[in-house]
């Protein structure tokens, strides 16, 4: 009943639709028959489920290994098995994938092309499931991938020796989305898809963009995994406004925090045993991981991802990551993953060119190749790419419990002409060089979750002055709830570079950030990239020997946690690390042995606790009704003086002598109700490495002694290059 046409498709791997010939049907005269394409076997039989009784005998056509016959006596549909045996002399007996009907529903299929699907990594990807019930249930896979220009698909995975014509998929017409259940595939197996491109040309293999796992590199394969179960968030986790609440940050990546002697990384369970209870004894409030998503090359750090669904394979498997994010929640640590939507790299194994078309990128490269990075542009205006993204944001959260998500290199994303010179760039449909559907996918990442994971954080590092970046989408804004300030560290660490002598003539440099501090909700961020590319460490930012760049960091560090914003510190700053970070080796604990170090270390630590305990630290952080400039114009003398308050009353002043000169007597003008204040923190105490010059635990009288165009002012000591914070009395 076959015809030589399809036998020659089937056998060429371009039969457009493979279950209108494979598995069981009927012929003309109503009698059952049973093909299956199935090269390396010798012999294959038709056995009755339940009973394993053969029931017919099928036949090689032609000497191929496309095996046909008809079954005796039979004018109904049964349920059936293949019994196999192999040229290797083995034997299986396996269900077949083309006696099964489609799984996808209607509906999730015209969700996804109407790229209103909230939750597309449970339909697309490989989804372990059994069919049915009882002693004859089916465990298998379900694969399922979008590939809407290709002419066929076909999974190649261990369970069919990686040959493309054994598993041809089912095309799900106008959705693009091609689907097969394989009932020898399981969770471990790894799979890619063979795709035959409009042209007729074979792609190479390629990954699955809704993988939840992948194998380690130089690997490129997909694996089959379970499906995580949804976390409950935790009522404190759900919180809509963080904005009084303290956000500090250790910004980390996990393959360079910890190294084996013998250069291997330590996994999530070793992390997870060591790195939540460092972080929370330092006094963060969150961990930070730069991009744990599956990517090809170590040294792109993960910001070139190819796998959005994916935990890395270099630290185990999703289970292990999901273990670290439970030991982090443990010891009352949020945690925010790095994700970028904004690019993607072009190994051949990934999403570039994926059916043979500019699927995932914008075909025109003026709009869909990245020069900076040598990458791709997702194409945000078409809206299955548009689900694919907005997914992987919501799967994080509502999967993993993540807490929050730092979206990578918005400002490439917002602007059409991003590192373009005029010409080389596509304007928006208004002529101008807003990028619309970047956009739009922003706005709607923000929108559902908030509406889907209530108190999952959105962080945008963007350097532009694009407007409402920390907006509600309601009132015209991008939905982010922080913008980390590009500006403030730029201009604070030029000042800081400044010998003490000459700072007096770069004063506004730390000044000026007050002028926009309010504008967006700000993360006060020194990242992992003020540490790389020959930027050199903070320490060694910092001018003089090595006791003054010392007294410098922790100065600037007290300048920062005292000083409106969230903050966010990078790994091994927070014991002054004086060598750039290298994410081929483990930072250099041994510093800690020296007193300098293990002094900034504490410094940082008391930082984030006065921070926490303080009210009038973090309360108003976003909002200028929290800070008031006291001292801001003592150029010659480098100082810099404010009060920060919670609005309920509480206040904290802020004290900062940036020249290695001590100041005994100095008079700061004072506002509030206040009598005494005393000092809670002081930078240059011996604890911290510093002269142990200041002013103890003595209370410091307001006195009715006019200071600064204050009518009261208190008398302090200024210690050399130092930041004090004090409390009422």
């Amino acid at each position: 009943m076959l015809t030589d046409h399809d036998a020659q498709a089937l056998l060429r791997a371009e039969h457009p639709d493979p279950f209108a010939v494979l598995g069981l049907h009927a012929d003309a005269d109503g009698r059952l028959w049973v093909r299956a394409l199935l090269p390396g076997a010798v012999a294959v039989e038709v056995v009755a489920v339940g009973t394993g009784q053969r029931v017919a005998t099928l036949t090689a056509r032609g000497g191929t290994p496309l095996f046909e016959g008809p079954v005796p006596r039979r004018r109904q549909r049964f349920d059936y098995r293949l019994r196999i045996t192999w040229d290797h002399g083995g034997s299986s007996v396996l269900a077949d994938p083309y006696a099964i009907g489609p799984l996808l529903g209607d509906a999730d299929l015209h969700f996804f092309a109407e790229g209103t699907h909230l939750r597309p990594f449970e339909m697309l990807g490989a989804l372990p499931l059994t069919l049915g019930e009882g002693p004859h249930a089916l465990a298998g896979t379900r694969f399922a991938v979008w590939a809407p220009n290709a002419r066929r698909v076909s999974v190649v995975g261990d369970f069919n020796a990686w040959d493309g014509r054994r598993h041809p998929m089912r095309s799900r017409g106008s959705s693009g989305v091609w689907e097969l259940f394989i009932p020898a595939a399981g969770v471990g197996d790894r799979y890619k898809f063979e795709i035959l491109g409009a042209a007729g040309q074979v792609l190479p293999l390629k990954a699955d963009p809704y993988a939840r796992a992948a194998e380690l590199r130089p690997g490129t394969a997909s694996v089959v995994a379970a499906l995580p179960p949804r976390r409950e968030r935790a009522p404190e986790r759900q919180v809509a406004d963080t904005r009084g609440q303290p956000i500090s940050v250790y910004e980390l990546h996990a393959g360079s925090w910890r190294r084996h002697p013998d250069g291997r990384w330590h996994d999530w369970d070793e992390l997870a045993a060591a790195l939540p209870a460092y972080v929370a004894g330092l006094g963060f409030t969150h961990i930070e991981l730069l991009p744990i998503t599956e990517h090809p090359f170590d040294g792109s750090w993960g910001y070139q991802t190819l796998g959005l669904y994916a935990p890395t394979a270099r630290f185990g498997g999703p289970e292990a990551f999901q273990r670290f994010v439970d030991a982090c929640h443990a010891h009352g640590l949020g945690v925010v993953l790095d994700w970028v939507p904004a690019h993607f790299p072009t190994d051949a194994h990934g999403l570039a060119q994926f059916d043979g078309s500019a699927l995932y990128e914008y075909a025109d490269p003026r709009e869909g190749f990245h020069r900076d990075w040598n990458t791709l542009i997702y194409n945000f205006g078409r809206v299955e790419v548009r689900n694919f993204l907005v997914g992987s944001a919501l799967y994080w959260v509502e999967r993993y419990g993540i807490d929050g998500l730092r979206v990578d290199a918005v400002a490439s994303m917002l602007y059409r002409d991003y590192s373009r010179p005029a010409g080389e760039w596509v304007p928006n449909v208004h002529g101008g060089r807003e990028n619309l559907e970047a956009i739009a996918l922003l706005r709607r990442t923000a929108e559902v979750l908030g509406q889907e994971a209530p108190g999952a954080l959105l962080f945008a590092e963007e350097s532009t002055a694009f407007p409402k970046v920390s907006a509600p989408t309601f009132d015209g804004g991008l939905g982010f709830h922080y913008k980390w300030n590009m500006g403030w560290m730029h201009d604070t660490l030029a000042y800081l570079r400044e010998d003490p002598v000459n700072r007096r003539w770069h004063h506004d440099k730390m000044s000026f950030g007050l002028v926009y501090a309010f504008s967006e909700h700000f993360v006060l961020a020194l990242s992992h990239d003020e540490v790389v590319h020959g930027k050199g460490s903070l320490l060694t930012k910092m001018p003089g020997d090595a006791w003054q760049q010392a007294a410098n960091l922790r100065a600037y560090y007290g300048f920062m946690w005292g000083h409106p914003g969230k903050k966010l510190l990078f790994m091994g700053q927070e014991f002054g690390q004086p060598t750039e970070w290298n994410h081929d080796a483990e930072l250099p604990w041994g510093l800690l042995a020296q007193p300098r170090h293990a002094g900034i270390q504490r410094w940082v630590a008391d930082l984030n606790r006065l921070y926490r305990e303080q009210p009038a630290l973090h309360a108003l952080d976003c909002d200028g009704a929290g800070f008031e400039w006291l001292v801001v114009d003592e150029r010659e003398l480098s100082v810099f003086a404010w009060v920060r308050r919670d609005g309920q009353g509480r206040e904290a002043l802020v004290v900062c002598n940036f020249t290695p000169v001590p100041r005994p007597g100095f008079r700061l003008g004072v506002t509030g109700g206040a009598g005494a204040w005393r000092e809670a923190l002081n930078s240059d105490a011996a604890v911290y490495g510093g002269s142990d010059l200041g002013n103890g635990g003595q209370a410091l009288a307001v006195q009715d002694q006019p200071a600064q165009g204050r009518a009261r002012s208190i008398s302090l000591t200024l210690p050399p290059l130092a930041t004090l914070v004090l409390l009422p009395a």
